[in-house]
């Protein structure tokens, strides 16, 4: 257990790799309350949450999910979140733990007229079950048809007597489903998770297992990939930044950096020698510094030293020799295509 945002967090229950294998093969199972919930809900709620994000709110239908940005006026990422429309005019973000108060206090900041903009973390538990066995566990729980549930959907209903809203999403690259909860519910509904998955694999995991498996996948992580002074465009997710849609936050500025070309990338290397990529560690071309490591590890899966990094645009094409250096050893990687890992 660790101090994380405020919170006990468990980085393992029975081992890092035992965790992160369980995932791939069959599903594990992580207690992540620690993010937070905004509600923000009203006749303004939309058009706030279309200032706020990057990604185009307008079009998601009520029980639709969608993955965005809160942006600076900079263009910088202020988090990264998950949006979900509950009602047509009723919202919740679930936002980075450590960016909890930061984002509460920026939505409220732009809020107008009548929209209502409340922080219910503490109200709520989140579980993630994930694995490719993750459906067959979490079927005989609950009478929604899972198989009808595309990603990015979600329900509202009972999970083992408790109400829920269940959405297919997750951050481990695999199937899955996050489950929200009443905060009162959520010692039951994990342990009956736990009695239901255990003839299929299902193993408890923890942090540690959470990062292996989303760096496996190439999902960025907020303070490594993405912080304020970051770009989407720099970071690969033009994609979410929807420029078209109108005016929000951070757009101009985006604008200006698609004119004028950023100037570095986030890449995927391989090291192809012996050693570990971590974070902060210089990426160097030929002794000359290029960039530094935002985050690294010996994956699991594919039995290869992978890391993700910010280098110069000239610098990132896939095949490119680097180094990453380590203790003050310098060790030669490639420049390789993301994600390391698709299933």
């Amino acid at each position: 257990m660790v101090a994380f945002a405020g919170w006990e967090m468990p980085v393992q229950y029975t081992g890092i790799v035992e965790e992160h294998l369980a995932v791939r093969g069959a599903a594990g199972l992580f207690d992540v309350s620690h993010m937070g919930e905004i509600e923000v809900s009203g006749p303004g709620a939309l058009e706030l949450c279309q200032k706020i994000t990057a990604n185009d709110v307008s079009r998601l239908s009520p029980l639709q999910a969608q993955y965005s940005l809160i942006l600076n006026r900079d263009g910088g990422v202020v988090d990264d979140i998950m949006v979900y429309r509950v009602e047509t005019d009723r919202f919740l973000l679930c936002v980075n733990a450590a960016n909890r108060l930061k984002d509460a206090a920026w939505v409220e900041e732009h809020k107008e007229g009548r929209t209502e903009v409340r922080d219910e973390s503490d109200g709520y538990v989140l579980l993630a079950l994930q694995g490719p066995r993750a459906q067959e566990i979490l079927q005989p729980l609950t009478a929604f048809p899972l198989a009808d549930l595309n990603p990015f959907r979600f329900f509202r209903g009972e999970v083992a007597g408790t109400s829920c809203i269940v959405s297919r999403t997750g951050y481990t690259g695999e199937d899955g489903f996050e489950i929200y909860c009443d905060a009162g519910a959520g010692e039951r509904l994990w342990n009956s998770l736990m009695d239901g998955g255990l003839g299929a694999g299902l193993k408890p995991a923890g942090l540690g297992a959470r990062d292996t498996l989303r760096l496996e996948r190439a999902l960025a992580l907020y303070g490594h990939e993405l912080n304020e002074a970051t770009s989407p465009l720099e970071a690969g997710l033009g994609w979410v930044t929807k420029l078209s849609k109108g005016e929000f936050v951070g757009r101009d500025a985006l604008l200006a950096q698609k004119r004028e070309g950023v100037r570095r990338r986030l890449v995927g290397l391989e090291l192809v020698e012996p050693g570990i990529a971590r974070s902060g560690y210089p990426i160097t071309k030929e002794g000359r510094p290029l960039g530094e490591v935002t985050s690294g590890t010996l994956s699991p899966t594919l039995k290869k030293s992978i890391a993700l990094g910010y280098v110069p645009v000239g610098e990132g094409d896939v095949g490119n020799t680097v180094e990453v250096v380590a203790r003050r050893r310098a060790i030669k990687a490639k420049v390789v295509a993301l994600p390391f890992y698709r299933r």
